[in-house]
């Protein structure tokens, strides 16, 4: 059976990620570290929303594609050189999954969606943006936030959770506190929420 545009899609933005050289290690086996995360926000979106459309699935999994490709320290290391690093990324992001929609046959009002999603222009006012927002932070705190603790400063640890928690709906906070932490991690979590 011939795949769906949709599965084309998908197995193109994965052989994208696949070429990427750094490596992520999960029970001793090497992964390259975009196509894991993108596996891995595929699996929280539908986790989070079974009933997530086709357009943003690719988004959640084009969310990170070739991230690589322009590394944070080509910008200041300063919170305006993250910020334009991150601007830079969502529109590499958005220009490489429209290439590849328009490659499948989507027409250019269903890119659109994709790319507004992936360049998160309507958060807080669009369900779909929303939604996609929360998996990311849901994934951030499901699979990289005990190991982002490990090397930080309690302060800073707090700091990113507040940041990230306002980024939340609330039905992203239920899933979140669902999530299994360490006794430490976990207070500070509450110390967060509560802060």
């Amino acid at each position: 059976m011939k795949p769906t545009r949709f599965e084309t899609a998908i197995a193109l933005i994965d052989k994208k990620n696949a070429q990427d050289i750094n490596t992520y290690q999960v029970a001793g086996i090497n992964y390259p570290k975009e196509l894991l995360y993108s596996q891995r926000m595929t699996r929280k979106l539908l986790q989070f929303e079974p009933n997530a459309s086709k357009a943003l699935q690719i988004a959640a999994r084009a969310q990170h594609v070739c991230r690589w490709q322009i590394p944070r320290d080509d910008y200041p290391m300063d919170r305006v050189g993250y910020l334009k690093w991150r601007e830079t990324l969502k529109k590499m992001h958005a220009e490489i999954t429209a290439d590849i929609l328009k490659q499948v046959g989507y027409d250019n009002q269903y890119i659109e969606r994709v790319t507004q999603l992936i360049t998160k222009k309507l958060i807080k006012k669009n369900e779909e943006s929303q939604t996609l927002e929360d998996t990311v932070c849901l994934v951030f705190l499901d699979y990289y936030f005990e190991e982002f603790a490990a090397k930080h400063e309690d302060e800073k640890v707090i700091d990113i959770l507040q940041k990230t928690w306002k980024k939340m709906s609330d039905k992203g906070h239920e899933a979140a506190l669902q999530l299994s932490f360490s006794d430490k991690n976990l207070s500070l979590i509450k110390q967060a929420i509560q802060g």
